[in-house]
């Protein structure tokens, strides 16, 4: 069920409440509206964004599997559920603000037949020991946050030593500045342009302007990449990494997925949806393999990154 307009109203001013409004909202739509999978796409798709920012050796394909790892900010579980998958741990523990998105993601798992247990958790305050878990990670949750300090903290706090965290799909500063402004004009160009027919009915599209309502409250932060490294080290973690991505892809990626959330899939057709996704894919292998060699970090549009709590020292 929506949140009505004044629940959204006193939700303004409490990103946390806003985050529990929006994503228990979104919970049930959710996986469609980002064309989430738990196939060989989706798989493929989470396990490169692991291997993109872990250091080239630290993870061998088929020989390094890490036994139990924590997904902050789950949604429906789309990064955890399909790196155990595609064999980055075996198993897991789904979290998250949001009892809706918790439900959706355990009941992912058990449909997947994964040893997953969910919990309705705070990054901030994480409910689980002291230096229990091998891996952490997470998929576009950082910076919906509101103390990232703490929360590195407490990362650092539940890693075994020599266990490793990995976050993908943060928005870079200036990527979040051309992407809103991209949806914001697609967003304007289609509802007032395109024939009424196309459109989804005016109650989805009045719905639609609640939730990026709320979304401006649930995004806490958007990333310089210098800055991310300060923060993880500034937590205690070694071997810290951030790499970015999309560039291309994402000035061609946002104004597609406004329009889609605009004109309702059967309108569009599985002929747009490949090439939708044939496009992103090309502009993706051209981001990777020619502009992340001659454009500055920061104009990409997505920050990944990790690092590794100290191993305890050897005795002497």
């Amino acid at each position: 069920m929506s949140p009505t307009q004044a629940e959204v109203d006193a939700a303004r001013d409490d990103p946390k409440l806003a985050n529990v409004l929006y994503h228990d909202w979104e919970s049930a739509t959710y996986d469609e509206k980002w064309s989430i999978s738990f196939d060989e796409r989706c798989t493929t798709f989470a396990v490169d964004r692991f291997r993109a920012v872990v250091p080239p050796g630290h993870v061998v394909p088929g020989t390094e599997t890490y036994d139990h790892a924590l997904e902050l900010g789950c949604g429906t579980g789309f990064f955890l559920l399909n790196l155990m998958q595609g064999g980055i741990a075996r198993r897991g523990t789904v979290t998250d603000l949001s009892p809706g998105m918790v439900e959706v993601a355990t009941r992912n798992a058990a449909n997947l037949g994964l040893d997953v247990e969910g919990r309705v958790a705070d990054a901030e305050t994480i409910p689980v020991p002291d230096a229990s878990v091998d891996l952490v990670v997470g998929h576009a949750v950082l910076h919906h946050i509101p103390d990232l300090d703490q929360a590195f903290r407490e990362i650092l706090r539940v890693l075994k030593p020599g266990g490793r965290f990995v976050f993908a799909g943060e928005p870079t500063r200036l990527g979040d500045l051309y992407a809103r402004k991209l949806g914001q004009a697609t967003w304007w160009a289609t509802t007032r342009f395109a024939p009424a027919a196309w459109l989804r009915p005016q109650a989805e599209l009045d719905e639609s302007s609640r939730a990026a309502a709320l979304e401006s409250v649930v995004d806490q932060h958007v990333f310089d990449p210098d800055r991310l490294e300060q923060l993880a080290h500034a937590a205690g973690a070694v071997d810290v990494r951030v790499v970015t991505e999309e560039l291309a892809a994402a000035v061609f990626g946002w104004p597609v997925r406004t329009f889609e959330a605009a004109v309702p899939p059967e309108k569009l057709g599985m002929g747009w949806a490949m090439f939708a996704y044939r496009t992103w894919q090309r502009l993706s292998w051209l981001d990777a393999r020619v502009l992340s060699r001659v454009v500055p970090r920061s104009l990409f549009y997505n920050a990944l990154v990790t690092g590794v709590r100290a191993p305890d020292p050897v005795p002497l």
